[in-house]
């Protein structure tokens, strides 16, 4: 399990364990909270594409999807 903190969420890169269509490397590009500073919403964007999409950020911390850095 990758350990996340929501306030380092943000311009954090990470690699796909299993890449589709060669989008490996991504990068977190938005982050939003709500008033109590908890994470409500997180897009990542794929850095050879562009291609940007919505994520759970929960999901980043399973290690058999994602690794945290670029690979």
């Amino acid at each position: 399990m990758n350990k996340i903190n929501p306030k380092k969420l943000l311009g954090s890169k990470w690699t796909a364990v299993t890449p589709s269509n060669k989008e490996k490397h991504f990068l977190v590009t938005d982050v939003e909270f709500d008033e109590e500073e908890l994470v409500i919403g997180c897009s990542i964007e794929v850095v050879i594409s562009k291609r940007s999409m919505s994520i759970n950020w929960h999901d980043l911390k399973n290690a058999s999807n994602w690794i945290h850095g670029w690979k």
